[in-house]
């Protein structure tokens, strides 16, 4: 079932790449290129498990997760990582990609019990400005740079 779920996928993902608008420009790889790798991918990744299972090489059962049934859902938790989806989606075109994906990874972090809180918003500001650079300035993406960073020309898309 699996192996016909992740071909499946990858085939969704396929066809709904193509229907992604590229803008005018020719020289960057484009908005469709990662979509198209990942598509390919899930369908080389369905297709090699699909084959493993049909000729009888498929792994052998696990015994159980180390999961204790016994304990509760932390539904604070969930609630918690849940708003900071939230806000990170509001925060984007307000303050821009790198300071919301800082805020979404710092705080998901801090909530899933990351100590020292500074340290994991460093971290995801790293995170946010690689992915700005990356997608925005490298691949001409449109990621919002914000308020802070309109003037840098290497982080517009």
């Amino acid at each position: 079932m699996l192996a016909l779920a992740t071909t499946a996928l990858g085939a969704y993902v396929l066809v709904a790449a193509g229907s992604i608008t590229v803008p005018g420009s020719t020289n960057t790889l484009g908005p469709r290129a990662f979509p198209y790798l990942v598509g390919g991918m899930l369908v080389a990744a369905g297709v090699v498990l699909t084959v493993l299972i049909l000729s009888g090489r498929a792994g052998e059962e696990e015994g159980g997760e180390d999961v204790d049934p016994t304990v509760r859902t932390d539904w604070l938790t969930v609630v918690l990582l849940v708003v900071t989806l939230v806000v990170h989606v509001f925060a984007i075109n307000v303050v821009g990609w790198p300071f919301a994906a800082a805020l979404l990874f710092a705080g998901a972090a801090v909530i899933l019990g990351a100590r020292p809180w500074w340290r994991a918003a460093l971290v995801g500001l790293v995170l946010g400005l690689v992915i700005q650079v990356i997608f925005g300035g490298l691949l001409g993406l449109s990621l919002p740079a914000g308020p802070l960073l309109e003037g840098v020309p290497f982080l517009r898309g």
